[in-house]
């Protein structure tokens, strides 16, 4: 037989339509039309590449019958297709587990004429754009490191912090030169509850250092001008004494130059230095930038960030002064326990004095030019909470308004104010999200602790699932990446995948929503 007319017959046998050929479109009918639409995937490829696992027929039945939407059907076409860069990725936790090596530095010569500080122990950066220590990020990224089982960066980056407080007098914004005229939101004292260090030794050189951090905060008292304050000190009207952020220089950051600068010029006629001054406290506070700061919410040239005596500033520097006490008093030193006790105590009273709002049963920030609380509801008033400061009543009112106001479908929100500013609504951040859980948690509400943390390992894990990546901050509205400020969103990221190990190290449970 010739060979021509067999070849001929499987070439056209060849061409003969199968099913298995059909587009995915005909293939998979309402599904594909419901999945592209909805662009579950960014990229419309994605899920016309997709393998399908099972028997099309039966995944179209599924999916008739149970019609997901959003989330419910990405998960949906996960558990039915194998998509490109989707299903290979590692669980949540496993996936923070091995960026920790990605995100350490090791200690490096600071080269001549550049910004950074020097360091002698491996470190963790937050990611991204930020290839430095940060003070407060530091420490929620130590929960992690801590919940991972990494010790030795624990006790790595709280020998930086106490090199950093003993050459400076203070732990600095972060580890550049740039940033040592202002520290941020003091957890030093906390980050010594991390370690498992009892070398006497090093407890009495970690001591002093906090003593000197307090130092920092408190050498405002010895100048007060007229007007009552003096650097971070502030006298209030009783003539008690609290704490403001604060930077020491008025001049434009160099980080952020040429927006200062602007910002500046648009607030005139009020003095560029004092508009300086406010941006760079407000770069202390680490809310850069949010409408707690804001005369007006909708512009950032009405910062008056050295007006306000913030709550969480306040708790913080009360926990600093217990921790000294309790830490002077295990080292014998008696004294020192005794007038860092009264210490605390004057300034509990003149927290409750001026900074719980009795009427509204929450805690405020206090605004030095008006003589009043601030009307911003804001998640900072959980820092009393966090620290063991507020009683169960305060506890108790505090978590109302939580519920009435701050929590949202994807964690807790930062403000009850949508503005062009990233530290305000619709934003949420890793590390107010865990003051939020520990402080509830401590003060026996435990179940709303426990929804928060539910709801924020869900943006988190959605995000991962849409991304592949841990992000800075997160839209809880929409359980989406985040945004605004002066910067776009950034990848990495250290303090997010601190509090996620924590949490998933205190509800392993809940692993299973954050697996996608």
């Amino acid at each position: 037989m010739p060979r021509f007319p067999i070849l001929l017959a499987i070439a056209l046998a060849s061409t003969a339509p199968l099913a298995a050929q059909l587009p995915p479109a005909d293939q998979y009918g309402a599904l594909f039309v419901a999945v592209q639409r909805s662009r579950i995937f960014p990229d419309g490829k994605t899920f016309a590449d997709a393998v399908p696992r099972r028997d099309i027929a039966t995944i179209r039945t599924d999916y008739e019958r149970q019609r997901p939407t959003g989330d419910a059907l990405k998960a949906f076409v996960l558990a039915n297709f194998t998509v490109r860069g989707e299903n290979d990725r590692t669980s949540l936790r496993e996936h923070v587990r091995r960026l920790w090596p990605q995100l350490v530095r090791q200690p490096q010569p600071v080269a001549d004429g550049g910004s950074a500080l020097p360091l002698a122990a491996p470190y963790v950066v937050p990611g991204g754009r930020f290839q430095e220590i940060y003070y407060w990020d530091s420490y929620f990224t130590m929960l992690g490191l801590k919940a991972d089982g990494q010790p030795a960066l624990v006790e790595g980056m709280l020998d930086n912090f106490t090199t950093l407080i003993e050459r400076h007098g203070h732990i600095p914004n972060g580890t550049r030169s740039y940033y040592l005229s202002r520290s941020q939101p003091p957890y030093y004292a906390m980050m010594l509850d991390l370690s498992a260090d009892r070398d006497p030794a090093i407890a009495a050189r970690r001591l002093a250092a906090l003593k000197t951090e307090y130092a920092f905060w408190m050498q405002g008292a010895s100048c007060l001008n007229p007007a009552g304050a003096c650097r971070r000190v502030v006298r209030m009207p009783d003539g008690s004494l609290l704490n403001r952020y604060f930077d020491d220089r008025d001049t434009p950051r160099d980080e952020s130059y040429a927006e200062d600068v602007a910002t500046a010029a648009a607030a005139a006629p009020k003095p560029s230095a004092q508009t300086y001054r406010d941006l760079r406290a407000g770069a202390e506070s680490g809310w850069d930038f949010s409408s707690r700061w804001l005369r007006d919410p909708a512009h950032l040239t009405s910062i008056h960030t050295t007006d306000i005596v913030p709550v969480d500033l306040n708790s913080l520097i009360w926990a600093m002064e217990r921790a000294i006490a309790h830490r002077s008093a295990a080292a014998g030193d008696t004294a020192s326990a005794a007038a860092f006790t009264t210490a605390a105590a004057r300034r509990k009273a003149a927290i409750d004095r001026f900074l719980w709002q009795k009427h509204d049963r929450r805690y405020a920030d206090w605004d030095r030019s008006t003589g009043r609380p601030t009307a911003n509801i804001n998640a900072a008033m959980l820092h009393p909470l966090f620290v063991g400061l507020a009683s169960q009543t305060q506890a108790d009112a505090v978590a109302a308004v939580v519920r009435r106001s701050l929590l949202a479908a994807g964690g807790l929100r930062t403000t009850t104010l949508e503005t062009a500013q990233q530290w305000d609504e619709p934003n949420g951040w890793a590390p107010l999200q865990w003051v939020a859980i520990e402080g509830l948690a401590s003060n026996g509400h435990e179940p709303l602790s426990r929804d928060i943390a539910r709801r924020w390992i869900g943006t988190v894990a959605a995000a991962y699932g849409e991304t592949g990546k841990m992000l800075e901050k997160y839209n809880v509205e929409t359980r989406t990446p985040g945004g605004g400020g002066e910067y776009p969103v950034q990848d990495g990221f250290g303090w997010t995948n601190g509090v996620v190990s924590a949490i998933l190290d205190r509800w392993p449970a809940m692993a299973a929503n954050a697996t996608k």
